[in-house]
């Protein structure tokens, strides 16, 4: 398909699964542009003007995705990142930083941090719909284990748990670099999630070993 037909083609909604953006953002022009360009008839997109804002909205409702700004005043983003990832009840939620900066120093403390993706501004809103769907996709192939009731079997569930977190992001992160110096491909988020499927699959493989062999 070449370029001109591309141009052509019909407009499709890339956020069309039922989904709560929260973005956080000091800059009141962006939270426009965020509910303008973010919005669909299956996403509902919320904004805060600060950290503080932002955290009292995820503790008193529920959101899919959290998009933080990191310069933010009162509390910037990475002071909300690490209250989320503290917050048991939060913790799993997909978070996208945000910035203006692109130095190896925030994107390293982003990461570490717990965010699951790294934008930088001026925004391109169609790439940032695509890292939202990404996000949320993959949060919802990495749900938590069930939870066994002795000690061997809760290690065992949290070394998978971890194995499988790695190979999530590893994958995400192949799928980000795969448009960030062109337009998003369409069918990138489901490729994913099928290497995310293959991946898992193998790593479960490795553990399917009784925990208490039988006497």
């Amino acid at each position: 398909m070449d370029i001109a037909a591309v141009q052509k083609s019909a407009w499709s909604f890339v956020l069309d699964e039922p989904t709560r953006v929260l973005v956080a953002d000091d800059d009141p022009i962006l939270r426009e542009f965020a509910i303008v360009h973010l919005s669909s008839p299956q996403a509902t997109i919320e904004t805060a003007p600060d950290g503080v804002v932002a955290w009292s909205m995820l503790t008193s409702s529920p959101f899919d995705v959290v998009v933080l700004d990191i310069e933010m005043p009162n509390l910037d983003g990475f002071g909300v990142l690490e209250r989320v990832r503290a917050e048991p009840t939060l913790r799993r939620i997909p978070v996208l930083m945000l910035t203006g900066h692109e130095d190896i120093a925030s994107i390293d403390r982003a990461y570490s941090l717990g965010a699951e993706s790294f934008a930088t501004k001026p925004v391109n809103w169609r790439q940032l719909s695509y890292h939202i769907r990404y996000v949320l996709r993959m949060s919802r192939v990495d749900s938590p284990p069930v939870q066994p009731c002795d000690s061997a079997g809760a290690d065992k569930a949290s070394a998978l748990e971890a194995e499988y977190r790695t190979l999530v992001r590893s994958v995400l992160h192949e799928a980000e670099m795969s448009c960030r110096n062109g337009s998003p491909q369409p069918h990138a988020a489901e490729a994913a999630v099928q290497r995310i499927a293959e991946l898992a699959g193998a790593a479960m493989k490795r553990w399917e070993a009784p925990v208490f062999e039988p006497t």
